[in-house]
């Protein structure tokens, strides 16, 4: 995290030794049980208190890891390939169909009939490591073609998103032993409306020849293409055809509604790039960092077997290293340890493979001066990224040679990189693990019901040895396209999660990003098409644990006669944009039924809580089976409102299958004194 998370972090650690000293106080006083709830003749309510501790007596505050609560990326459900990264052309160098004859261009088409113009690929690239290039022989000319020309057009991923006024960066190489006169069009799906134009003239194009043009749009259309077309009668080579938004985030590439998205759960990590993803189907089509770092024409991009779909790889290594420094988050780098699905790599021939991770470190923390280290330097990144975790394989535990392969990788990590912290893929929740590990992976995905069962998971974990990284979890089966009932189970198993921080270092939903033309794995966090995007009931579900990173742990106790039903954990933290101090309190109704709740807290002066500036915030439905869309996006989301209640008074109400958080305004920023009433100590800090 940066210096200002450490700061406001730093600034919470002195409020809450204030509220340590000799807090022995209560909001409502400690002679409240679970009979003084107030049911108001409700017989189909539940009554419950929750009992807030503060006070150091009984040991009950903890400190939360900075980065306990954050996101996994993978590519799937093309997250990045038409989805977070912005690049708009699909297959620009003409690479997917491999160097087949004849020839596959896939998603690029033909404008007009092959007895005008014929379109084929070849070896002629300039870019030995991606040497496909696009041939395009026109065999009309400016008496013969039709009005418009003939050439070729690609729809990019199910239709381009181009809207009024905004600008847009086209770039192709181009060859040709003729003067050239093309057109560069954004138009719409069927080529008959034209959003914007440029014609690109050159002379002499012999040799390869980089071409740039800047489009504004007249018109907005959220299903376009871009077309490069001409009347001249002659053959024209393209290639590494790109066309990409002049506004995303910072001009780093990452389409600005997504990143937005991402960057209000306010992650502590990111995990990438996967997931299976990592591994491939076969080895040959794993992710190898290599490949993605240096100039975007020269990546050779490559085959996703596992989810069945092509990968420029635009967003590469160094792009997802600009991504969590970008999004303020520890990068979590996942890296292939010898397996795909199909296929092992023995031991004595991992060698290899161990030193392709020492140089994707050295890329990442390497001097600008060093062999890799000085590539990231020349990508415009000069100083080191901040990678501190490396996970050495995905679910690959049970594989054959994982054990003695996972050895090869951790000592010589070790030995170049003492501080890197290395995790292994055995899970260590119930048995210690049979080698050394910083922390070990744990993935689950299940039903509603037993997700909500595991918030226990971590309650018996051995306290010694590695931590956990629980770096996938979602509800499946009856989780739908992703819908409350999912949300409230994952978020049971976040507040045992959060109540077990001490031995739980890092945790992440999967996946993340689906895009609503491939429909691969659901549910997921975030559902997006080409200009649209919204959060499932999870999503909005995570963005009230958003707060917990760095924030402190309070003890709190709850008393419900419905308690197989109910959950509940409460931090205290700064907010970071008023820098006010505020206890969060969470509670989880999973039950059918309203529930009537007091909230009572131990150790604190109770004039120092401000209720006319606290607030409420409540993630509810009428079913639990809603799930958000582009119709309706917030049918499940977040309703806040403040907190009208009278000093000393706490009792809420929970809406049945609901999540609520109440956060607390405390009036001070400082310890002052400490001040004795009606024989009740109380911790006193300074009223803002």
């Amino acid at each position: 995290m940066g210096s200002s998370s450490r700061n406001e972090a730093e600034t919470v650690n002195l409020i809450i030794v204030g509220l340590l000293l000799i807090g022995l106080s209560t909001l409502i006083y400690c002679s409240s049980t679970l009979g003084d709830t107030n049911t108001k003749g409700d017989k189909t309510s539940t009554n419950a208190l929750l009992l807030v501790n503060t006070s150091q007596d009984e040991g009950s505050t903890r400190k939360i890891p900075e980065s306990l609560f954050g996101v996994s990326f993978e590519e799937i459900n093309h997250a990045g390939v038409g989805g977070l990264w912005g690049e708009l052309v699909s297959n620009r160098g003409f690479e997917s169909g491999g160097r087949h004859s004849p020839s596959i261009i896939d998603p690029w088409s033909t404008i007009g009939n092959y007895s005008l113009v014929k379109v084929s690929t070849d070896l002629s690239s300039c870019f030995n490591r991606n040497p496909v290039a696009l041939r395009m022989e026109v065999v009309c000319d400016t008496s013969s073609c039709p009005a418009g020309g003939v050439g070729v057009y690609n729809p990019g991923y199910w239709g381009m998103n181009i809207e009024k006024g905004k600008t847009y960066k086209f770039v192709v190489y181009i060859r040709s032993l003729n003067p050239i006169n093309v057109t560069v069009s954004l138009t719409d799906s069927t080529g008959m409306q034209t959003l914007a134009t440029a014609n690109t003239i050159a002379n002499d194009v012999s040799n390869w020849k980089k071409m740039e043009v800047v489009l504004e749009a007249k018109v907005t259309n959220h299903n376009s293409r871009l077309q490069l077309t001409t009347n001249r009668k002659g053959v024209i080579w393209f290639d590494q055809v790109s066309l990409m938004p002049m506004d995303t985030y910072k001009g780093h590439g990452y389409r600005n509604d997504l990143f937005k998205m991402v960057a209000d759960l306010k992650p502590g990590f990111i995990r990438f790039p996967g997931g299976s993803y990592v591994e491939g189907n076969f080895l040959r089509n794993a992710y190898w960092w290599k490949d993605t770092v240096g100039p975007w024409e020269e990546r050779s991009g490559h085959f996703n077997d596992i989810w069945s779909y092509w990968n420029d790889d635009g967003l590469g290594y160094f792009e997802f290293l600009q991504l969590a420094e970008d999004l303020g988050a520890s990068p979590i780098w996942v890296l292939n340890s010898g397996f795909s699905h199909q296929e092992a790599i023995d031991t004595s021939n991992i060698t290899p493979f161990v030193q392709d991770a020492l140089d994707g470190i050295e890329f990442a923390r390497g001097d600008s001066n060093s062999t890799w280290g000085s590539i990231r330097a020349d990508m415009g990144h000069i100083e080191p990224f901040n990678l501190k975790h490396v996970a050495i394989g995905n679910q690959d535990c049970q594989m054959p040679h994982y054990r003695a392969n996972y050895l090869k990788f951790y000592d010589a990590i070790k030995k170049a990189y003492p501080g890197i912290k290395v995790i292994s893929n055995c899970d260590g929740s119930s048995t210690q693990l049979d080698h050394p590990a910083d922390m070990y992976d744990y993935h689950v995905y299940v039903n509603a019901r037993t997700m909500f069962s595991m918030a226990h998971k971590f309650d018996l974990t051995s306290r010694i040895g590695p931590k956990a990284f629980v770096s996938e979890y979602a509800v499946v089966n009856d989780g739908g396209s992703g819908n409350l009932l999912a949300a409230l189970a994952e978020a049971g198993f976040l507040i045992g999660i959060e109540k077990n921080s001490d031995i739980v270092d890092m945790a992440s939903n999967a996946p993340l990003f689906l895009n609503a033309n491939n429909k691969g794995f659901v549910p997921d966090a975030i559902v997006f098409d080409s200009y649209r995007a919204y959060g499932t009931p999870s999503y909005w579900m995570q963005r009230f644990f958003s707060v917990s990173n760095g924030a402190t742990l309070l003890h709190s106790d709850l008393q419900s006669n419905s308690s197989e039903s109910l959950m509940a954990s409460t931090i205290l933290y700064q907010n970071p944009v008023d820098k006010n101090n505020y206890i969060r309190v969470k509670v989880l109704n999973y039950g059918s039924n309203q529930v009537n709740m007091k909230i009572a807290i131990k150790g604190l002066d109770p004039g120092l809580i401000d209720y006319s500036k606290s607030s409420k915030a409540v993630l509810s439905s009428t079913n639990v089976m809603d799930e958000n869309s582009f119709q309706n996006p917030t049918k499940v989301s977040v309703v806040q409102s403040l907190i009208k209640k009278r000093r000393n008074d706490m009792n809420v109400v929970l809406q049945p299958n609901s999540l609520s958080s109440f956060d607390l305004l405390i009036l001070s920023k400082d310890i002052v004194q400490i001040i004795t009433m009606n024989d009740m100590s109380y911790v006193s800090l300074s009223k803002v």
